[in-house]
């Protein structure tokens, strides 16, 4: 723990002219994702043709909170599959880590509140990193992933990483393309993913789609029916459902606040030289 601990604080949610429409659904069965949030310019890469506009390459590592990247959701819920309403309150900056929270809390007509954040931006083809810790719990999921769909009038393409901390264990892998899934496939976390903070990354090209977790390869898409397509919004969100029991297994009320914890995230565009030593982008092309 560092010395002389900042007081954590919440972050408030942008004014609602980021919004662009009410709730969205989205895929019943895994993320709640709805994309209310402005639409990003797209910025093309110079550096490298690509046929997938993508806004530029950064690295975010919560000195501070960023509101022209991030948009944080607020008051709604993704469908009667979640069992809480998304909540400001619930995302919270602390000692350069920040905390999406999951509560019991009364709000809207949830029991529950939780957390989420959007990128405002879109992005494209590159390497896509994130560390985390998460908590553990029956009926909740812990997740870090790119959406876009019918919300921002474009198909429904995604690429996951889902912590169902029902197991910590492991961490589920999966795409969705054009609303099309069954890619999902549950990969190991070696020392579980509560215990330390973890790297996850995916690196997504024309012809292929790699997933990483602390830098090893644990899944390779390379069928041209099964690539996205389309520039992708990034998303971390940690949420409960009472209904999936066969997926996130049983809701029970955990009798405390959990957290799914994010110390950094990065995107690298295809062609783009690695931002920081760790960065898979340094030593994966």
């Amino acid at each position: 723990m560092k010395s002389n601990p900042k007081p954590t604080t919440a972050i408030d949610a942008p004014p609602l002219a980021y919004r662009t429409g009410q709730a969205a659904w989205r895929r019943l069965g895994s993320l709640g994702a709805l994309l209310l949030a402005a639409l990003g310019g797209f910025l093309a890469t110079p550096s490298y043709a690509q046929e997938i506009p993508t806004s530029p390459s950064f690295v975010d590592d919560f000195k501070s909170f960023d509101r022209a990247r991030w948009y944080v959701s607020d008051g709604w819920n993704n469908g009667s599959h979640q069992n809480c309403t998304w909540s400001k309150g619930m995302v919270e900056l602390s000692n350069n880590v920040l905390s999406l929270g999951f509560e019991k809390q009364t709000l809207k007509d949830r029991d529950y509140v939780c957390g989420e954040i959007q990128t405002k931006q879109r992005f494209g083809y590159g390497t896509y990193e994130a560390r985390l810790k998460t908590d553990t719990g029956s009926g909740l999921n812990a997740a870090f992933f790119t959406y876009i769909g019918p919300g921002d009038k474009q198909p429904w393409d995604e690429i996951d990483f889902e912590v169902l901390t029902k197991d910590t264990s492991k961490v589920q892998v999966n795409a969705y393309i054009a609303g099309k899934g069954k890619n999902e496939k549950l990969v190991d976390v070696p020392g579980g993913t509560e215990n330390a903070f973890n790297d996850y990354a995916f690196v997504w090209q024309k012809d292929s789609l790699r997933w990483y977790v602390n830098g090893q390869l644990v899944n390779t898409i390379t069928d041209p029916a099964k690539l996205p397509s389309h520039a992708q919004k990034i998303f971390f969100s940690f949420w409960g459902s009472d209904t999936m029991k066969g997926w996130m297994g049983a809701f029970a009320d955990p009798g405390r606040k959990l957290s799914l914890q994010i110390e950094r995230v990065a995107f690298t565009a295809l062609g783009e030289p690695c931002q920081f030593p760790e960065s898979l982008a340094c030593s994966v092309k």
